[in-house]
């Protein structure tokens, strides 16, 4: 699995964008997400990976500034009600947590998590113990990691030993009781 699929295994992750409407509102350019209710302002999105919805299809770009959107060579105004979605981001310790997982056990987490009905972006909290040790040759412990889906709660053990096999073991434990343990070595 190289960068790429990793990131095309992201980006089709539920629940990956806050989805909504923008209106102007006196010369300023306002987001109103569609499951919370509540109202931003589009400039907080400034330099940051937006979609439209226009022509019965999501069309990709970057907020360059309140209203206006660079889709390739090509700049899209925003107009009142249009439908936008946001990606959102993942929480930072989580992030590096993935980037130095191999690819098996990055594979092996993300798809055991979408399985039980979670997203990467349900993240809410995550404990990186791997980023708080140096480059030794021997690394282990263990990492913390809760999910929300807004109907149930996932906690998620990563016990890791890095010496002379890898060794990643996910325990996923939910609120309802259900748990699923899942281990990858490689030699």
């Amino acid at each position: 699995m190289n960068r790429q699929q990793r990131i095309k295994l992201l980006d089709f992750q539920l629940r990956a964008y806050n989805e909504g409407a923008v209106e102007q509102i006196s010369d300023q350019w306002i987001f109103f997400d569609e499951e919370t209710e509540e109202a931003a302002m589009l400039d907080d999105y400034l330099q940051q990976e937006i979609e439209i919805f226009r022509a019965n299809r999501w069309r990709k770009g970057i907020l360059i500034e309140s209203g206006k959107i660079r889709s390739g060579n090509e700049f899209i105004m925003l107009r009142d009600h249009d439908k936008v979605r946001i990606r959102k981001h993942l929480i930072y310790s989580l992030e590096r947590l993935l980037e130095g997982m191999n690819d098996d056990a990055f594979f092996q987490f993300v798809t055991t998590l979408n399985s039980l009905d979670f997203s990467i972006y349900d993240c809410i909290y995550c404990y990186n113990h791997l980023s708080f040790l140096s480059d030794d040759k021997q690394r282990d412990g263990v990492n913390f990691i809760v999910f929300d889906n807004q109907e149930q709660i996932c906690n998620v053990q990563h016990h890791f030993c890095y010496f002379e096999k890898v060794n990643d073991r996910f325990e996923f434990t939910l609120n309802t009781g259900k748990r699923l343990v899942i281990e990858k070595m490689i030699s």
